[in-house]
């Protein structure tokens, strides 16, 4: 609604002097980007903005001095904000000075409208923070041609920036965050060695027979439940997912970023999926197990290729680690010497005696039973 003091002026809308009055508008603005503040203590300035404005589909607040725009702008938060220089009070400098000060309003574009067009003026303004700087007397075109332009660049940058939120989100789902940031800083050699780190490999029992026998769709849906809940578990202990192999789940501790606890975080991880497991088991009414197993050594790890790129493990360990899984036990957590050395007496074990690893021979490994 206008105020009361604007719309008891002459009206000079209609006037034949007006070049907009018989203007066709053009196309509503986008909402979120409708809201226009006038700042002013001339009200005839008000009303003919007003009503050049409004014309054009957007939606007016009004305010006649600075301190009653940083109170309206605070509150309805406008998407731009037309403000004068000369006013009684606080003038259009400090009021722009607090307006991008204030976290609430820093992103709302200004444009100064003043009589005041000396270049220090000007310079001033936007070394505040406005985006433009109309001089009085203004040209109606001049005025609406600059608030649309404006709010097409605000509209475009906050685009981008969701769009770039989004990417960033994708990139995150698909690489660590230390190498993603790595990546985007346009390094590229992302291959490094590290002499700790701990590697665990789950797998579902009996997977392949029950694909077979099941339409592609369900089995897509069952292994996202699956594994979905599995992300949350690596979530929850701070490890790195680093790949899927069709229904096996591969886990890293302490890559890539070190940590001294790797192998406690890896073992903490694997109890809670073995505690998950019927709870998995009974959502989906499906005979589902896992076979766990978990070694810890050195690994070479990174990102190689330039297309379809991901963060990759390499080395004996995650040989080792993976034969740990495969010779292990339904729904039991299968640990290497060296991983049981790593992890000390704060666990309880079943030692599984010497135990003859494929590729590898005879091995001492234990069956992980809880902390204690």
């Amino acid at each position: 609604m206008v105020p009361l003091a604007v719309a008891c002026l002459p009206t000079l809308w209609n006037s034949p002097l007006n070049p907009l009055s018989a203007a066709t508008p053009d196309a509503p603005p986008p909402d979120g980007y409708r809201q226009v503040l006038l700042v002013d203590d001339n009200p005839t300035n008000l009303q003919v903005l007003y009503q050049a404005l409004e014309e054009q589909g957007y939606e007016l607040l009004i305010a006649q001095s600075g301190e009653e725009a940083l109170e309206i702008a605070g509150a309805a938060l406008p998407a731009l904000i037309l403000l004068d220089i000369n006013m009684p009070g606080m003038d259009g400098f400090e009021t722009c000075r607090r307006l991008k000060a204030d976290e609430r309003t820093r992103d709302c574009v200004i444009i100064f409208l003043s009589a005041r067009d000396g270049v220090r003026d000007k310079v001033e303004g936007l070394r505040l923070g406005a985006v433009d700087y109309i001089s009085k007397p203004f040209q109606f075109e001049e005025v609406v041609a600059r608030v649309n332009t404006q709010l097409e660049l605000k509209r475009a940058r906050e685009e981008l920036i969701t769009l770039h939120r989004k990417a960033d989100s994708l990139l995150l789902n698909i690489l660590p965050r230390s190498i993603a940031e790595r990546l985007k800083e346009d390094e590229r050699n992302l291959v490094e060695h590290f002499p700790e780190a701990t590697i665990l490999f789950c797998d579902l029992v009996g997977f392949t027979p029950l694909a077979a026998k099941t339409e592609p769709a369900e089995v897509v849906g069952f292994l996202n439940r699956v594994f979905t809940t599995i992300d949350g578990l690596v979530e929850k202990r701070g490890l790195e997912k680093i790949k899927t192999i069709g229904d096996a789940y591969m886990v890293g501790g302490g890559v890539p970023d070190p940590r001294p606890d790797h192998a406690q975080a890896v073992a903490d991880f694997a109890l809670d999926l073995v505690e998950a497991i019927p709870a998995m088991r009974e959502a989906e009414s499906l005979p589902l197990a896992l076979r766990i197993g978990i070694h810890s050594g050195p690994v070479v790890a990174g990102v190689i290729g330039e297309k379809k790129f991901a963060y990759d493990l390499w080395g004996d360990t995650v040989n080792t680690a993976s034969r740990m899984e495969s010779s292990g036990a339904t729904d039991r957590v299968h640990i290497s010497g060296q991983t049981r050395d790593l992890l000390g007496d704060d666990f309880e074990y079943e030692a599984r005696g010497s135990v003859d690893i494929k590729g590898k021979g005879p091995m001492e490994t234990f069956f992980l039973l809880g902390r204690k």
